[in-house]
């Protein structure tokens, strides 16, 4: 009756006073834990991402370079009539719009004098 529970043990073994239903939800939480782990570096390693800016400018330049090849090769294909009525479009467009095409046209043109100027010097 007055036994030692710990006898016929080695010494710093841990004693286990938990119930059958507890270990199963320790080992639940550990399953919880490590999901949640995974979760959030792949969380940070697509905020990491998004805030690279230079990853994600190198990509957008790439995106530009390909519709401008493509918009040249198809011009290409279209020949002189394709181009004059590419260039009636953009006509048109401009005529629909003239407050931008006024704020390109004075862009280009400031962009222009500045270089011109700039070489003389």
């Amino acid at each position: 009756m007055g036994e030692d529970p710990s006898a016929g043990r080695p010494a710093g073994a841990a004693v286990s006073t938990r119930a059958p239903e507890q270990t199963e939800s320790t080992a639940q939480l550990r399953v919880e834990i490590e999901r949640t782990r995974l979760a959030l570096g792949d969380t940070v390693e697509a905020l990491a991402g998004k805030t690279d800016v230079k990853a994600r400018a190198k990509v957008k330049v790439a995106e530009v370079k390909e519709k401008v090849t493509e918009k040249v090769g198809r011009a290409r294909e279209a020949g002189p009539e394709g181009r004059s009525a590419a260039a009636e479009q953009v006509r048109a467009k401009a005529q629909a719009n003239p407050v931008p095409t006024a704020a390109a046209a004075a862009l280009i043109g400031g962009f222009l004098l500045g270089r011109i100027t700039k070489r003389r010097r």
